[in-house]
């Protein structure tokens, strides 16, 4: 393999396992060094007393690249701070961000707790500014950076009990798109990624009636580790023109996301009443209303 990525340093949270864990592993085999993120945490947010970042330091190790652990939570303004600075400290620079990290607490949307809103925002969202925040003087030096973060169908598209997941999801995207107008004359990069995959994470996903099962049965086809070469290619100097863009990326097959833009107009020369928008402009625009699809009613078709 070409070593896209030799002598760069990335940063990839929730790395221990899925998704994270084939990133982590593809930036190495590119010639990255990797900071491995990961709480070590069941779905839940406790401990289980395993060490999958040092499993996948230790994997990296085998193949003859350089990684070291990082346990901290991408939630906290600080432990992310201490991210990046263990990441140059230990490889002298850092050139990549992935934020990876996230949870989930599926609640039908009238049953939601405010904790359970508040863990998901804070990890997706809040966690992928945090260590984007961190990494941003280092890049801005350095004149140059990659960020890649994950966002979700659940939000571009929607699903049912995910209110919390698919607004932070969504947050991401908007986050993505800040970071690349801000940041472009830094010669900073950020995209989104809405990757598909059967992980640990949604193995939660229900599946107790037969739709859902029929579902879970077409995720497990998903394989994780086939996200991790996009994301090595996005990182390449040879992506250098790559930036805003939303992607998807479902086992062999990639997508590039519409961005919301104006996609009809109705105009009243007289200015609107409330009485006009009803009978000539929601009229004008029905025809063009989304429905209210859910990500497998878009993604119909058996993934290759």
């Amino acid at each position: 393999m070409s070593k896209l990525l030799e002598g760069k340093v990335a940063l990839v949270t929730g790395a221990g396992r899925g998704v994270g864990r084939g990133i982590a592993l593809e930036l190495a085999r590119a010639g990255a060094c990797v900071v491995v993120n990961d709480l070590g945490a069941t779905l839940d947010g406790k401990s289980d007393g395993g060490q999958p970042a040092q499993e996948v330091v230790a994997e990296i190790e085998a193949l003859g690249g350089r990684a070291i652990v990082n346990g901290g939570s991408v939630a906290d303004w600080d432990a992310a701070q201490a991210m990046v600075a263990e990441a140059v400290g230990a490889f002298g620079r850092l050139d990549i961000v992935v934020n990876n990290a996230g949870i989930l607490r599926d609640t039908i949307f009238h049953r939601m707790t405010e904790q359970e809103f508040d863990d998901v925002v804070a990890v997706h969202l809040k966690g992928s500014f945090n260590v984007s925040r961190a990494a941003a003087p280092v890049f801005k030096e350095q004149n140059g950076g990659v960020y890649v973060h994950m966002t979700s169908t659940s939000g571009l598209v929607g699903n049912f009990g995910q209110a919390n997941y698919s607004a932070a999801k969504l947050g991401v995207v908007g986050l993505s798109k800040s970071i690349a107008l801000d940041m472009q004359k830094f010669g900073v990069r950020s995209n989104a990624i809405a990757p598909f995959a059967w992980t640990r994470m949604i193995d939660s996903i229900p599946s107790e009636t037969p739709e859902q099962q029929k579902r879970v049965e077409g995720l497990k086809k998903l394989v994780p580790e086939k996200v991790a070469p996009f994301v090595v290619a996005l990182c390449a100097d040879a992506a250098h023109e790559v930036t805003g863009q939303v992607f998807g990326v479902r086992n062999n097959e990639i997508y590039l996301f519409s961005q919301p833009r104006p996609i009809r107009t109705a105009h009243c020369g007289e200015g609107w009443t409330p009485e006009a928008v009803l009978e000539t402009a929601l009229p004008m625009f029905k025809a063009d209303f989304y429905p209210l699809d859910r990500s497998a009613d878009v993604f119909t078709w058996e993934p290759v």
